[in-house]
């Protein structure tokens, strides 16, 4: 799993467009292995980027779940408190 991609669902205020639309270029860039693709496969890779943005989009929408939303600031506290962690291990 690619560690930029974060996890979108369940957050109060919701992912927006923008963030979706980040984790699916990320995703894509994983998987092609280009972080910028060639003009001839800048159409295919963007063709692929909507794609995922469309499927991310409506799998947000569909999901649903009975646990509260989570608090963006909390969770970024607690991966800011797990990273620190990790690095002052290494």
């Amino acid at each position: 799993m690619c560690r930029n991609i974060k996890t979108l669902f369940n957050f109060d205020p919701p992912a927006t467009d923008d963030e979706i639309r980040a984790a699916a270029l990320q995703f894509v860039r994983k998987i092609s292995g280009f972080n910028t693709p060639s003009k001839a496969n800048k159409a295919a890779f963007d063709a692929a980027v909507a794609a995922v943005f469309h499927a991310g989009h409506q799998l947000m929408h569909d999901l649903e779940t009975t646990a509260a939303p989570r608090d963006r600031e909390v969770e970024a506290a607690k991966a800011k408190a797990r990273s620190a962690e990790r690095f002052a291990k290494a």
